[in-house]
């Protein structure tokens, strides 16, 4: 188990966490308004709003075990 989905890429089993690409964004977001005059002590704390679960199939032949349909299924990304 790890938690994002790029170590799930690199060959772990189930990734579940924050997606980055989103975190990105957001950080981006805060960027501009401390750019515009935000003093960033006036901005909010946030947690993150997007969840990435990804599983890789390929690890689960290798270590033999058999992963639940409804487990694949509920995947945002399934490596093969």
């Amino acid at each position: 188990m790890c938690e994002f989905r790029e170590f799930a890429a690199a060959g772990c089993l189930i990734a579940y966490g924050p997606s980055l690409p989103d975190a990105g964004w957001r950080v981006a977001y805060y960027v501009a308004r401390i750019l515009k005059g935000a003093k960033p002590g006036d901005l909010p704390v946030e947690q993150p709003a997007k969840f990435d679960l990804a599983i890789n199939l390929k690890t689960a032949r290798i270590i033999g075990v058999t992963l639940p349909t409804s487990l694949r299924l509920r995947a945002d990304h399934v490596i093969e």
